[in-house]
């Protein structure tokens, strides 16, 4: 009983051929006797024969062992490459999911803070509407484009929040701007008889305001009122308007001047 099992493919074809050649030469002892020399013969050729096949059922097996250990190691390589670009896809996975978790939470804070600005801005637009009248005139003429792109229907509008704001933001800055300053107009002012004289006002910040004409017969003062300014005539304070227009063109050196000031 021959163990087959662990041999290559190739020695198994060969293995009924081999077990023929084997079972020839123990039977010929027994015929050495009738022709001893030729069985001799032929039992040293099947012999050898046979120590050929095996020899080369040895070196094949030997070479295709090694073909099959080269097919799998680079089985194995692929293997670990294609382990490897798993691993791959799932940290660009874990990261891409990461990135649209961050994009996803700065798009909500970027429309929260559209919210807030729109709020803002709604309610700004209001107040702004509302004190427009108390503003100096000058100052009025200086807002007018911007408050006139300001939305009729604050709640309703499809203005951009983002135009909107910079609305807003350029026309706090206007107003800090002259409340922060001393401004000088040329302007046009009733007298007693109701006839309008050329005057020169100077503005205190957002507060006050003090006028004069160029014969220096016609003064007076200017204050916001709850629908716009309001003008008295003191005809005493002309001295001292034109002396502080003169400070605040350098035609007179810098000097304290005492004017009336109304606290409301």
């Amino acid at each position: 009983m021959f163990v087959t099992r662990g041999f290559h493919p190739v020695f198994m074809k060969l293995l009924p051929q081999i077990t023929v050649l084997l079972l020839g030469s123990l039977v010929a002892p027994a015929a050495i006797g009738q022709a001893p020399i030729q069985e001799t013969r032929s039992t040293l050729e099947k012999w050898v024969e046979i120590r050929g096949l095996i020899s080369k059922t040895r070196n094949d097996w030997q070479a295709d062992k090694e073909t099959l250990e080269q097919t799998i190691a680079l089985y194995e390589r692929e293997l670990r490459s294609v382990d490897d670009q798993m691993g791959k896809v799932s940290t660009n996975n874990t990261q891409a999911a990461k990135e649209l978790a961050e994009a996803e939470a700065s798009k909500k804070a970027s429309t929260d803070a559209i919210e807030r600005a729109r709020q803002f801005t709604m309610e700004f637009e209001g107040k702004l509407k509302a004190i427009v009248p108390q503003l100096p005139p000058p100052l009025q003429d200086i807002l007018k484009k911007d408050i006139a792109r300001m939305p009729a229907n604050p709640a309703e509008t499809k203005m951009l929040a983002t135009e909107r704001v910079q609305v807003s933001v350029s026309i706090l800055n206007e107003l800090d701007k002259f409340n922060n300053a001393v401004n000088l107009f040329n302007e046009k002012r009733k007298n007693d008889k109701g006839e309008e004289v050329a005057v020169e006002t100077i503005y205190v910040g957002l507060g006050a305001a003090y006028f004069v004409n160029e014969a220096g017969d016609f003064a007076g003062v200017g204050v916001p009122g709850a629908t716009g300014w309001e003008w008295t005539p003191k005809p005493d304070l002309a001295p001292s308007v034109r002396q502080a227009i003169k400070i605040y063109r350098s035609e007179h050196a810098p000097a304290f001047v005492k004017l009336p000031v109304a606290i409301r």
